[in-house]
């Protein structure tokens, strides 16, 4: 390490089932630093101990983050070098330590990040869907009526989506999927590099038909197959580009005749009036 005025936050990664999948690198580092910033600091006072590392543990979660992300930039203005781990896989994704690396920014201080495990990314490349263009968006709402929302706002982007879930909540939300995005490729990974791993590779449509084929216990991953075409697309492609037909046609799939009239305004760019006066004259 480099002697600076100001120290350095490390980003380290940790192994999300795996110990080997540690690297040398991050064992050094972890090695070297002045002190380590950890969301459970038992969780990661095992994965020291394995690796022989004896350094301060500074218990840095969602919880605290705001008081003790003070604190730690406190400390690397001061000079001290400073890594931040999560419970498992890469700090700063769907973790508090975003918010760290904000700060650090924001002071001016040295970051830097080291590569690793992370379940999204793993569980992508074994999944059979596009790795040519995807999009990672972490963990969904826990409400039913917020989560829909956030699913109804993705529903036309393209590539493999990539989601984080909780066993307990797992079946509501692939049932919001089929509701909200329609029968779609998907993939469930389960336990990734941990010893019982799963993917299963179906479709939400056969999945929803018999959701007692999953296992309801471990980390998920979830992988959805995106949109192959956008609803202005389909307008174009489907049916003639007529105010008249693009509303007849949503009501032929079952959308109520006033929505229909409200979305086909809204996907030509005009006003309801416009549509309500073509399609009733």
């Amino acid at each position: 390490m480099k002697d600076n005025q100001k120290g350095t936050l490390y980003l380290v990664p940790t192994p999300i089932g795996n110990l080997e999948d540690m690297t040398y690198r991050a064992v050094r580092i972890l090695g070297e630093v002045d002190a380590i910033a950890a969301e459970d600091t038992r969780h990661t006072g095992l994965l020291l101990k394995h690796f022989d590392i004896k350094k301060p543990l500074i218990s840095y979660h969602e919880h605290n983050k705001e008081e003790k992300g003070l604190a730690i930039i406190h400390m690397l203005l001061e000079g001290q070098h400073i890594a931040c781990v999560s419970d498992a896989g890469m700090p700063a994704i769907s973790d508090p330590g975003a918010d760290l690396v904000d700060k650090a920014i924001a002071a001016d201080i040295p970051i830097v990040p080291l590569p690793g495990a992370n379940a999204a990314l793993t569980a992508l490349i074994a999944s059979g869907l596009d790795t040519k263009q995807f999009t990672f968006f972490g963990f969904l709402p826990k409400r039913g009526k917020h989560r829909n929302e956030a699913l109804e706002a993705i529903r036309q982007h393209r590539g493999t989506l990539l989601f984080y879930e909780a066993p307990h909540r797992l079946e509501e939300v692939l049932l919001d999927m089929y509701k909200v995005l329609g029968n779609r490729p998907i993939v469930i990974a389960r336990e990734v590099t941990k010893k019982f791993e799963t993917f299963l590779r179906t479709d939400l449509a056969s999945l929803c038909s018999d959701l007692d084929e999953i296992t309801y216990k471990g980390e998920f991953v979830l992988l959805l197959g995106g949109a192959e075409t956008s609803d202005e697309e389909k307008l174009s492609e489907e049916v003639p580009l007529s105010y008249e037909d693009a509303v007849a046609a949503l009501v032929t799939e079952g959308m109520p005749k006033k929505e229909a009239i409200r979305e086909v305004a809204k996907r030509f760019g005009v006003s309801r009036r416009d549509v309500y006066n073509a399609v009733e004259r």
